[in-house]
């Protein structure tokens, strides 16, 4: 039976993944910060992915049961929505710590688990080749960052026999939409600089949010680049039509809209 790691496995595309790939016949290692009752064919380890010994620890376990992992799948993750001048520190550096550095360390530590065929699988998202907006750039920038990262990892790892895909995906229908509706609300609620840009801006993410796609959808398109003897590199899921549009205009002109939209 082969094995399989997943992040962030109890989060909707996580754990939408786990069950496609352990109904396949894989075993499934989740990790998460949420712990969780063993299912048939997965086992949960609570694990926290920005800590070097949690990580270590999930280490131990996993190669108690096996000694090879034939991919890595990244779901864990952080989506923040908030001002670059007003959002505490905290929250800054756990979002680059959740996002960016916790994929680096689970593929540094379970590295030697990995075999030639092997693929590791970063999520990162629609916004990570496009210019940020605003009161989006922490997490754009962390995605963008995490995909340059798996870029560089790909060109690394192919001459070792192991592939590195990244998906970039829309609005997905999972929990984190709800904690980032949250955070938008909190953030329109406290800003002193931008309380009425905020207002528009958050109608704006309401009626993107509403094209999402159900987490089974980003579950399929995991497994079938598992299968692949070649990936790409870049699989694009629920793109938005609209940001795409933006994102062609020169910046100027992109900036000029933005001031009127939000103004």
């Amino acid at each position: 039976m082969k094995s399989i790691l997943i992040t962030g496995g109890m989060g909707g595309m996580g754990l939408a993944t786990a069950k496609l790939l352990a109904a396949q016949g894989f075993k499934v290692f989740c990790l998460d910060r949420k712990g969780q009752t063993t299912q048939e064919n997965i086992l949960f380890i609570e694990t926290d992915v920005t800590d070097e010994q949690s990580v270590k620890a999930a280490f131990q376990k996993i190669t108690a049961e096996t000694n090879e992992l034939c991919g890595i799948l990244h779901f864990a993750g952080i989506y923040v929505l908030d001002s670059l001048i007003e959002i505490g520190d905290e929250q800054f550096k756990e979002t680059v710590d959740v996002n960016l550095h916790g994929v680096f360390l689970i593929n540094k530590v379970f590295f030697p688990l990995l075999k030639r065929g092997s693929k590791i699988i970063v999520t990162t998202s629609e916004l990570a080749p496009l210019d940020p907006l605003p009161f989006t750039g922490l997490y754009a920038l962390t995605k963008s960052a995490l995909d340059k990262y798996a870029y560089s990892l790909r060109m690394e790892l192919q001459l070792l026999g192991i592939d590195v895909s990244v998906i970039r995906a829309g609005a997905v229908d999972t929990g984190m939409l709800g904690v980032s509706t949250s955070h938008l609300d909190r953030f329109c609620e406290q800003t002193k600089l931008y309380s009425f840009s905020a207002k528009r801006f958050k109608r704006i993410v309401n009626s993107v949010e509403t094209r999402c796609v159900p987490p089974q959808k980003i579950a399929e398109k995991a497994a079938k680049i598992l299968k692949k003897k070649n990936p790409k590199f870049v699989y694009n899921i629920n793109r938005n039509p609209l940001l795409l549009l933006l994102n062609l205009l020169p910046k100027g002109t992109q900036l000029f809209a933005i001031r009127m939209i939000l103004r």
